[in-house]
């Protein structure tokens, strides 16, 4: 709820209104986040102790990261600043309180166990980082060296020499692609009067060393080497392109490759399986996850004299029933493609119909809920941490519905009421597909930080009305673009404006400033992009495994299946037909590589429980 509370902070207005420090409804969940965190410390520390014990509080990474956000979170609450500049220390712990998404690392056991398996090997992976960082200071010298300084050139097309670049010039202002008459008649064709400037290309240029290697970093990712290379084949000609080109296959070819490949060899290390053949890795990941195979936790089924329960039940508890709400909840995801704002409400239809599908969809969440507590009862229902969540986004959706649709009151504010519905609404869509996703978390931080740094950052060639940091929710949007790669560098480039390229007066808050913050930026998203793209997105990426989740997920039906009632126990006979024909399927899929990809026990195979006992015996 904090970090929901949180996803309401904006700098926008100008006068901070919507800034905790300013507003005694944000400050709410701090205070209930803060007392909550107090009394889970008290109770720990008072049983476990704080070192050196073996329960510890602080024992490893995860315990320095709670002790860490929970003293910043006091500081904040304690100080609130009124006044926040630019690069100031309250600044700085407005930043530390952003990394409060991250406590939930500390409170899941296997995801505390990856963030602490992966930062033992993080001596190899600075190393290796070390290793790329030379090889681009290399390339980044190189360039200087043969083109530092002669990539300038005066924005007037006409001139070709510094001495010429003066005065002004009338520069066509393109507004539209469509053929339009006078567009191509010099004459009629809008003109804006232009200084003369002679300056560098917008995104990079080789003057030192440090731009340089700002501008082969943002290579790595593909992104916007080719505009390198036809800068530097037009302003130096085609000789200057092999630079560019050996790079591009030394650093992104071979350097990501080594570097990710160490990223996974620590991780698997520290897991105790790097020294393990292959056959060994895949029979220590196979005992495993054979302790995952336990029998779902779920209510049992209702005797035969209940035939609506018992119908519900069967229809809940099937795989078709799963795939269309989990189609369902794509389709709602898809309604985030429109911009959730005013702005969109009265220049587009998209948005309507946007919303009106979200509304559909929730109330669709709605009658599922029904169903499962009908087949379930409510008690069975609340057994499962997904239906407890599902429950709490359905009401939250309900709720949505009803400030959006229903006429607001005569004593509220309807601009603010429609406002604050398009943001509730536009946030209860994601918190409906990533109900699953812990890598959220980590964007989640990322944003709460990207509107502290470049919330009010004036717009320019990527930041636009679309794309901005004045929300947490537009954040949120601009970081899962990024992290497809798409324009982040151009992204990163209007965010380091600085004066005087933007208005800022010396000792402003941050909010009454349109300027980003150059070195902020810089690190920013270089880290976002790296730990994202290079490190997180591999670490999720599935080994080959003897048994798959699949199979676990089956054989968990299968049990379900046999054991009605849900006592844990099924019948001695149905146990042994059912376990030698699964160390049968098991051994058949082992011998065989063709049948990898197959799993080990097949649900629609015997839609009876005791079909396989009955064929076993027929045999």
């Amino acid at each position: 709820m904090s970090c929901i509370s949180m996803l309401f902070e904006s700098p926008w207005p100008t006068t901070g209104e919507n800034l905790v420090m300013n507003n005694f409804y944000l400050q709410i969940m701090d205070y209930i986040f803060v007392l909550a965190m107090s009394f889970e410390l008290a109770v720990k520390i008072i049983s476990n102790g704080l070192f050196f014990t073996p329960k510890a509080v602080v024992r490893d990474v995860g315990g320095v990261m709670t002790m860490f956000i929970y003293f910043t979170s006091v500081v904040v609450l304690l100080w609130m600043p009124k006044k926040v500049e630019i690069n100031s220390l309250a600044q700085l712990f407005l930043l530390f309180r952003a990394m409060r998404p991250l406590r939930v690392y500390t409170l899941v056991p296997h995801i505390r166990r990856v963030v602490v398996e992966f930062f033992r090997g993080l001596k190899e992976i600075l190393l290796v980082t070390i290793l790329m960082i030379i090889v681009m200071f290399i390339f980044a010298s190189f360039g200087v060296q043969i083109v530092g300084g002669k990539l300038a050139s005066c924005n007037d097309p006409s001139i070709t020499t510094r001495d010429n670049c003066t005065g002004t010039f009338w520069q066509m202002i393109f507004v539209t692609r469509l053929e339009v008459e006078g567009k191509e008649n010099e004459e009629q064709h809008p003109k804006i009067l232009v200084p003369r400037v002679w300056t560098n290309p917008r995104n990079f240029n080789f003057d030192h060393v440090g731009n340089a290697m700002l501008a082969l970093f943002e290579t790595l990712s593909y992104k916007g080497w080719n505009v390198i290379r036809d800068i530097l084949e037009k302003r130096q000609g085609p000789w200057a392109v092999i630079f560019i080109h050996i790079y591009v296959f030394i650093g992104c070819m071979i350097g990501l490759t080594l570097f990710v490949g160490v990223v996974i060899a620590n991780y698997t290390e520290n897991r105790g399986t790097a020294l393990l053949t292959v056959d060994q890795r895949r029979w220590h990941d196979l005992k495993a996850r054979l302790k995952m195979a336990q029998p779902l936790h779920v209510p049992p089924k209702p005797s035969e004299s209940a035939r609506i329960r018992t119908y519900f039940y069967d229809v809940t508890r099937s795989s078709r029933f799963n795939t269309v709400f989990g189609f369902l909840v794509c389709i709602n995801s898809l309604t985030l493609v429109v911009p959730w704002n005013m702005d969109e409400e009265s220049s587009s239809t998209l948005l309507p119909l946007a919303t009106a599908i979200s509304a559909i969809a929730n109330v669709i969440f709605a009658i599922e809920i029904v169903l499962k507590v009908t087949a379930f009862t409510f008690s069975g229902f609340w057994q499962s941490r997904r239906n407890r969540i599902d429950l709490v986004i359905t009401c939250l959706g309900l709720t949505w519905i009803l400030i959006h649709f229903l006429p607001s009151p005569p004593f509220v504010d309807s601009i603010a009421m429609r406002k604050f519905s398009y943001s509730i609404g536009y946030i209860i869509v994601i918190l409906r597909f990533f109900t699953i996703a812990t890598m959220f978390l980590l964007v989640l931080f990322y944003a709460y930080t990207g509107v502290i740094l470049f919330g009010m950052v004036k717009y320019g060639q990527a930041v636009s009305k679309h794309v901005n940091f004045r929300t947490g929710s537009e954040a949120l949007v601009v970081l899962f673009r990024s992290i497809t790669g798409e324009d982040w560098n151009d992204i990163m480039h209007d965010c380091m404006r600085s004066p005087p390229f933007c208005y800022y007066v010396e000792g402003s808050n941050y909010w009454e400033t349109d300027c980003g913050n150059y070195y902020g930026s810089i690190i920013y998203f270089c880290s976002f992009y790296l730990i994202i793209t290079y490190i997180v997105r591999n670490l999720l990426v599935e080994e080959d495994a003897l048994l798959s989740y699949a199979d676990i997920r089956n054989f968990q039906h299968v049990w379900n299946k046999v054991d009605r009632e849900q006592k844990k126990a099924i019948p001695e006979e149905v146990a042994k037909q059912t376990i030698r024909s699964w160390l049968e399927s098991c051994l058949r899929r082992i011998r065989n590589p063709q049948l990898q990809k197959t799993s080990f026990i097949d649900v629609n195979k015997y839609p009876n429980p005791h079909s396989a006992g009955e064929k076993r015996k027929r045999d």
